[in-house]
This record gives C-alpha cells, structure tokens and sequence, in this order.
C-alpha cells in the first residue's frame, strides 16, 4: 500500500496511530509512503501513484473517503489570510484557496506549519475557519482520507483512530518542534483545534463548502 503522507503539525496524531496500527496489524512491510504538501499529494492521488491519502477537500469530491478529516471546528490557527498585502494563493493548497475566495478575504493565503508560526509570531492574521463559522456556524472540512480500493482497510482505520486518544511520545513531539520551529506546548495546544471526525456537521459543513464554490 502506498500512502501519501502530508507532514504538517495537523496530521501528526494521525501518523503516530499509523505507525502503531500497521505493526500490530503486520502490514508494516506493505507499507510505503510519498511525502508531500496537500497540493503535490492530490496530484499523486488522483493519478494513482499514491492508494490513499488526506485530500483536499475541494479535490475530494467524488471519491471514495472514510468518516476522517482534517476539520476545524472553528477556528484552526493554521490557515490564515495575511491582511494588507497583495492577492496571493498558496501554493500547496487547495481548498484553502478556495476558500479565501468564498469569503472574500483579500491578502495572501497561508497554511500549514508556517502559517502557525505566523501566528504565534502575533503577525496580523485572518483565521479562514473562524471567518466560516462565524459566517455559516458550521464546521470547515480542510481535507477527506481518500482512498481507490481496500474500503474494509479504512473502515477499520477510521474506528481504531476515531476511538482512542492519541499520546505522541516525546520523542516525536520533539523531533516535530525542532523541523517546525515550534514549541511542544504550542505543537500540543494547536493540535487541540482539530478534529477528525466528520460528523454530521462536519458533513454540513463540506456540502455547503461544495455548493458555494460550485465545484
């Protein structure tokens, strides 16, 4: 199986689940990933190089997908529009492109690990979640866990993950924050912000996100 494997923070509960559930379920060997950022891993999704990945969900659409996401209840701190400057898209996103257009949010697009930076250096910022659920009260739905085949596989992906509570170890949590830059408190708190369970809100959310950008 070749996953495609996104490194930001957001994921990271997620990577350390898979760890554990590919060696007690002996498809450690089976196991490869391509590393990317969302943009490079939707490419490798839909053209078939990867088997699976988080998607984003504005390419999501129309594809097998488990009940995971990357889903910001409100606000996320790691998908922001910078005020004040030029029009300017991100180049590894997707939907949070599209999303700024949604709202009409003028100024450059930022997401992922440097966008948290970003914030935590107490720049200017306009949080893109919080600005969508102050706007439509729901969830926003950032990315899907797609896959083409195996459904039973990510079923079964999707219980064992949504129903226990993930602990990074501190070795990882550390080797997060000296790539990123970042502190563990600051990797732990904004972890806090996300969800991946898509619940029916959440499911609210992404047919509304869908509808709105006529996709």
């Amino acid at each position: 199986m070749v996953f495609g494997k996104i490194e930001y923070l957001n994921l990271l509960p997620f990577h350390v689940f898979m760890k554990r559930f590919t060696k007690s379920n002996q498809q450690s060997m089976s196991m490869h990933y391509k590393r990317g950022v969302p943009a490079k891993i939707n490419k490798e999704f839909l053209s078939h190089r990867v088997d699976a990945a988080f998607i984003s969900s504005i390419s999501a659409k129309n594809h097998n997908h488990v009940n995971l996401g990357i889903i910001a209840k409100k606000e996320v701190l790691s998908v922001l529009v910078v005020p004040n400057v030029k029009n300017e898209a991100d180049i590894e996103s997707a939907s949070s492109n599209v999303l700024a257009k949604i709202l009409d949010i003028k100024g450059k697009v930022l997401i992922g690990d440097k966008a948290l930076k970003h914030y935590l250096d107490k720049k200017p910022y306009i949080d893109l979640a919080s600005q969508w659920n102050s706007r439509y009260k729901l969830p926003f739905v950032f990315a899907l866990l797609c896959y083409h085949k195996d459904k039973r596989l990510y079923k079964n992906i999707e219980a064992q993950f949504l129903k226990q509570k993930i602990k990074i170890p501190q070795y990882l949590l550390k080797s997060a924050s000296i790539r990123t830059g970042i502190s563990k408190e600051n990797i732990l708190n904004y972890l806090s912000y996300i969800s991946y369970d898509l619940d029916f809100k959440a499911k609210k959310g992404l047919s509304l996100f869908y509808k709105k950008s006529s996709y």
